[in-house]
């Protein structure tokens, strides 16, 4: 077991692109397989089972493995080099810095994207829908989980980390690329808008306490 943590480690070490880039692909992969296992086997009647949509998964593994890992690796080096170390203020600078200009970049990659490989006849109109109300969600969902990734997480174990949260994350995604192309109602904005900013001024408070 030993041999195998050390081998491991020496991975990460030696191939810190290829193994975070594959690790993370595969996380991303296996958040789509188990949604879509879940609704279409796990939770349906006998009446309502379908195969698996290995054409979707595909595409995911395209998104995650060749698109989204290569942008993480480049954005946390750069970010961890620019603001080494975890006092408060550069904390909240990685946070402000990833939710802000990090997420919006991959919340576009990814509806046009995948929009993209479904031959969409307007790849931008899942964006145009649907960006607002996965970026209030992810405020609501990555604010304290980057915010223990920074405090906690060893730069080089960063992806890894995030491929796990993505998990739960991406089953989110799936979930909100489901639903109908329609305009969210007033009254779920508002409250995303909420829960939001709740999110914020906690996971400042808890930073703060942190480092008190």
């Amino acid at each position: 077991m030993s041999r195998l943590i050390a081998g491991a480690r020496g991975l990460f070490k030696r191939h810190p692109f290829v193994t975070n880039s594959a690790i993370y692909g595969s996380l991303y992969v296996g958040a789509e397989f188990s949604q879509q296992y879940v609704s279409k086997r796990w939770l349906a009647t006998p009446e309502q089972r379908e195969d698996i949509d290995y054409t979707t998964v595909g595409r995911y593994a395209v998104m995650g493995t060749a698109i989204y890992a290569p942008t993480l690796y480049a954005w946390y080096k750069w970010l961890d080099g620019t603001f080494p170390g975890t006092l408060k203020k550069t904390i909240v600078k990685k946070l402000l810095l990833d939710q802000f200009i990090l997420t919006p970049y991959c919340l576009t990659l990814f509806y046009t994207g995948m929009s993209l490989m479904e031959g969409s006849d307007d790849i931008f109109q899942e964006l145009r829908e649907k960006f607002m109300p996965t970026f209030q969600r992810s405020c609501v969902f990555w604010l304290p989980a980057q915010a223990l990734n920074f405090l906690f997480i060893a730069p080089r174990f960063r992806i890894i980390y995030m491929g796990f949260c993505g998990m739960i994350w991406v089953n989110i995604l799936c979930w909100i690329k489901r639903q109908s192309l329609s305009t969210e109602t007033t009254t779920e904005t508002a409250t995303m808008t909420t829960q939001t900013t709740n999110t914020t001024t906690t996971t400042a408070t808890a930073i703060s306490n942190v480092k008190a």
